[in-house]
């Protein structure tokens, strides 16, 4: 299963910062185990939904070059609130580093004014191909999915 958790990306800019929104319903499946009678959005889902944030900061500075952008390092992460269903996380990003194979981010998320979640983040970047040259067409597959993706996060204001 697949979890799209950043809603609408708010602003952007190429190398420096982005900034999202993850909304929580008490839809969202894994909220009805987590926890019964105490609905929160769990802190290893709002590390994704950072994760997802820099990572989408990552494809528009580098112009969507690589297919895969995975978690290599999560640092300094700190849980400070609970995020309830009803409530918003924004998320705001900065990138620290971008090198041809990886990129650092602080990045933070915040729910009603007070901070929810904060870390440092390293991203791995890199096209399947580089391992495996017969496995070009998916990387272009994934690409053409993320730039429809992307589409639908954001409406560049």
């Amino acid at each position: 299963m697949r979890f799209c958790l950043v809603d609408r990306v708010t602003e952007i800019t190429a190398g420096a910062s982005i900034q999202t929104l993850k909304q929580v319903s008490l839809a969202e499946e894994y909220l009805q185990d987590h926890f019964p009678g105490f609905a929160v959005f769990p802190g290893v889902m709002m590390v994704e939904c950072m994760v997802q944030s820099c990572a989408w900061l990552s494809r528009f500075t580098d112009d969507f070059q690589f297919s895969t952008i995975l978690l290599k390092q999560a640092r300094a992460v700190k849980f400070n609130n609970f995020l309830k269903p009803g409530e918003t996380l924004q998320v705001s990003a900065t990138m620290k580093s971008n090198g041809a194979a990886e990129a650092e981010f602080m990045v933070s998320g915040v729910v009603n004014g007070q901070s929810a979640v904060s870390g440092r983040l390293l991203l791995s970047k890199q096209n399947l191909a580089d391992l495996n040259p017969q496995l070009k067409d998916n990387d272009a597959r994934m690409v053409s999915a993320m730039r429809d993706l992307w589409a639908q996060v954001y409406s560049g204001h």
